[in-house]
């Protein structure tokens, strides 16, 4: 039977189920029994303290309805991302009338009793969030730090042809400058090869205590700021309080939506007719601003005769109803009477045929489309052999490269194998560092004009996506594109990776709660390449020299957090082999990109990194005894510093008995009581042994490596890492700066090992010599010097 989705009658059953979802919303709130207020609200009944946000919940219903409405009458496959922070019932609502909520949680039944736990789980102790959350069913993401919703959003229809991603955002939320950033995302959009998004402003005109900028703008402004930026918006409004005479605006926003529906199908259609991939330029896509009062549909005045609905008194929870006071419990029961609950549910709790029928069928409904839940079509990563790269290494540190142009071409290839399913993700750094073979095998993606031959590697389809600078639209782009199941990484500028540090941080909470829930499928990890580091700034300076995020990541659960050092181009190559193949993880990899001595062939860096760490026995002379000092690092430079310091320690004193290991993973080296991938107590006392001396070389700051022995047996050990000294000055003077050169390295093993500072003051005098020559040298010639940048491994002499 044909539907009539544009009758009356059928707006008339969407104000209903409008109706169902804002009476479930208000109850979550408030509610812990007595569900359908059969009997007379008591205390009893009551959250103790009621907890949440009402302000967005009816005005986002009103949106999720018509949104019900579009995919029913053209069949679309779309999905839905709550911008607006703290608004979880939404989701949970909607999820719960199209019947997947029940189905997900089978002990939250359809009807009376699960629906009185339905109410009381809603930020309650041992419940749910407040926001939309893993726990959510049809979302990817989190609303508790806000401006990330179009970027995500744009992320997931990136290699989705078909999918529109409705994307609700919050007017506070668009305040934010990474949400006022991704207005640029229609840049990148390719209408052949990518789905489409719907951004909806939710312009309700208050944030939390104060008015929303777009609110006091002008439809005129408006109209001509989004059309600055390439949009095409529709706007709808309605100022009717409570919802009443609501036909009006069911007609206005349906028009809008259908309009905003057949434009995409038309660009679209036009773009996949006529052009190519290659030829499809930017198109204007459409959006939608919504205005409506904040809190619609709620109390109205509070006890003062002060505004509630339509002001920022409806931000949270607009009535001080709770357990404790009971003073407005007849104003919250004809609050939700006023939602008609007797045409929506049944006698028994269960809602009515009539409501639950407008929701789509199957996996159209947003609450379970797939993409929402690991993907559509997730596949794991084809990846090249990593070894058929590998730099050929006869005599360790005899070999020069550049770690991340040898990388690079596993990435191009990694490209090639993976042509719909990859992409590689930067703020305008992809060239800078250095990963300069992917553009043997694609172009940047970029629907704007391109003007040859001054743009370079641009192209209207391509797999890197890092012309706008902009880090967290970039990081915003692969977390939607990993939490819809596919695979890419994240190359930036170390010290301003920390731009994004928070979102990697929501990131992580995302994984940590979605690995609670058994009906959630794995994501691909996100993979994290911190390059141009703070030991290697040529020309930018202090403000470029920060490793924080190794500091900051280690502190989250160590179950989905790794760190990766490799010290050379093959290390790297193990390292990726082994990052880019794993799930439910963020792995930073801290690398190089400038000319460096190559150390391990490939077999012994697939050892360093599956091991997470070795000991180097061409670099060690100890021979299988018990060693006077324990050198270990664990970077590039520290790798390389640490190595010209056992030359000079092994050229005087060639019976110094030293043990040298390299660090790959670093946090294998936790405690198993910190982290259960942790080598044991035996195992890093066999290297590190149990009082020796140890000197480790460190490229970030030196807490960490602190914290790692301190649950040690032995506490002996001297750290030398990035001690926040920097500035515009040479490769070398940096570590110089931080004590982390060859020469105070060597120096501090000679205080380290007990008699040996007293016998040989002369060399400690000698180090602090080669340092000061250093100084002067490099302020009068501008460069390092030649004792330093010839340096060559001399191999030992054992």
């Amino acid at each position: 039977m044909s539907v009539d989705y544009d009758s009356k009658a059928y707006f008339d059953k969407m104000t209903q189920y409008w109706n169902t979802a804002n009476y479930l919303s208000v109850g979550q709130l408030f509610l812990r029994s007595n569900p359908m207020l059969k009997e007379p609200l008591t205390a009893a009944d009551v959250k103790v303290k009621p907890i949440g946000h009402w302000g967005t919940i009816a005005s986002q219903n009103f949106i999720y309805t018509h949104l019900n409405r579009v995919i029913n009458k053209y069949d679309l496959n779309m999905f839905y991302i709550e911008g607006s922070g703290h608004g979880g019932q939404v989701m949970v609502s909607n999820s719960y009338i199209d019947g997947s909520y029940s189905d997900i949680y089978p002990e939250i039944t359809a009807d009376e009793a699960g629906m009185s736990k339905l109410f009381k789980q809603f930020s309650f102790p041992g419940g749910i969030a407040s926001h939309a959350a893993p726990e959510t069913p049809g979302s990817i993401h989190e609303g508790g730090e806000l401006g990330y919703s179009l970027s995500h959003g744009v992320g997931a229809i990136f290699d989705n042809p078909e999918v529109i991603a409705a994307v609700e955002i919050g007017d506070g939320e668009a305040e934010t400058g990474p949400l006022a950033g991704s207005w640029f995302s229609s840049s990148f959009i390719n209408p052949v090869t990518d789905g489409a998004v719907l951004p909806i402003i939710n312009l309700n005109g208050f944030k939390i205590a104060n008015p929303t900028i777009f609110n006091r703008t002008s439809d005129e402004d408006l109209q001509k700021y989004f059309e600055g930026l390439g949009w095409k918006p529709y706007f709808v409004e309605t100022n009717l309080p409570h919802g009443e005479n609501i036909d009006e605006t069911n007609v206005n926003l349906a028009k809008a939506m259908d309009a905003a529906v057949e434009d995409i199908q038309a660009i679209q259609k036009k773009a996949r007719e006529t052009e190519t991939a290659e030829t499809a330029k930017r198109p204007v896509w459409p959006m939608i601003i919504f205005r409506s009062p904040k809190g619609w549909t709620g109390p109205q005045e509070n006890a003062k005769g002060l505004p509630i609905e339509g002001s920022f008194r409806a931000h949270q929870v607009p009535l001080p109803l709770s357990a404790d006071n009971m003073e407005t419990a007849d104003e919250f029961v004809k609050w939700m009477e006023s939602y008609k609950p007797a045409d929506s549910f049944n006698e028994d709790g269960t809602i009515k045929e009539e409501i639950k029928s407008l929701a789509p069928k199957g996996d159209r409904r947003m609450s379970v489309n797939p993409i929402t839940n690991g993907g559509l079509d997730p596949k794991p990563l084809d990846l090249p052999d990593f070894r058929d790269y590998a730099v050929e290494i006869k005599t360790p540190g005899a070999t020069d490269a550049e770690d991340m142009v040898v990388w690079s071409e596993w990435v191009r290839d990694t490209m090639k194998k993976n042509p719909t399913t990859f992409r590689a993700f930067g703020p305008d750094e992809t060239w800078s560092n250095r990963i300069w073979h992917i553009f043997d095998t694609t172009n940047r993606q970029w629907s704007r004009d391109i003007d040859t031959p001054y743009d370079e590697y641009m192209a209207h389809e391509g797999r890197v996506i890092d012309s706008q600078l902009s880090e967290h639209d970039d990081e915003g782009w692969l977390e939607g594109y990993v939490l819809t199941g596919r695979h890419g990484f994240f190359a930036t500028y170390e010290s301003f990776g920390r731009v994004v540090d928070s979102m990697l941080t929501q990131h992580f909470k995302w994984l940590r709660k979605a690995s609670e829930m058994g009906w959630r499928k794995q994501y691909p990890s996100l993979n994290f390449i911190d390059s141009s580091t703070v030991f290697q700034q040529d020309h930018n300076g202090y403000t470029h020299q920060d490793p924080g995020m190794i500091n900051h990541l280690a502190e989250k659960k160590p179950e989905f957090i790794r760190e990766y050092f490799p010290a050379d181009a093959n290390t790297l190559l193990a390292t990726a082999n082994v990052a880019f193949a794993d799930y439910e993880k963020i792995n930073l990899i801290t690398t190089s990109k400038h000319p460096r001595p190559q150390w391990f062939n490939i077999d012994e860096a697939d050892q360093l990194v599956n091991k997470g760490l070795g000991y180097i026995d061409w670099a060690s002379t100890d021979q299988g005894t018990e060693p006077d000092i324990v050198m270990a690092s664990a970077g590039v430079e520290p790798t390389m510093e640490t190595l010209a310091a056992i030359n000079l320690l092994h050229d005087r004193f060639p019976e110094l008995k030293i043990r040298y290991i390299n660090v790959v993973d670093l946090l294998k080296l936790r405690s198993p009581k910190q982290d259960p991938r942790g080598l044991s107590d035996k195992e890093f006392n066999d290297l590190f042994t149990t009082d020796k001396p140890v000197v480790f070389a460190f490229h970030g700051f030196e807490d960490i490596i602190r914290t790692i022995f301190f649950d040690r047996d032995n506490k002996n050990v001297h750290i030398h890492g990035y001690r926040e000294n920097g500035d515009i000055t040479t490769p070398f003077d940096m570590r110089v700066l931080n004590q982390l050169d060859r020469f105070d390295l060597a120096k501090e093993v000679v205080q380290a090992v007990p008699g040996m500072a007293e016998q040989n003051a002369d060399f400690v005098q000698e180090m602090e010599d080669w340092v000061a020559k250093h100084n002067h040298y490099i302020r009068t010639e501008g460069t390092d010097l030649p004792e330093v940048t010839n340096w060559k491994w001399k191999p030992l002499n054992k």
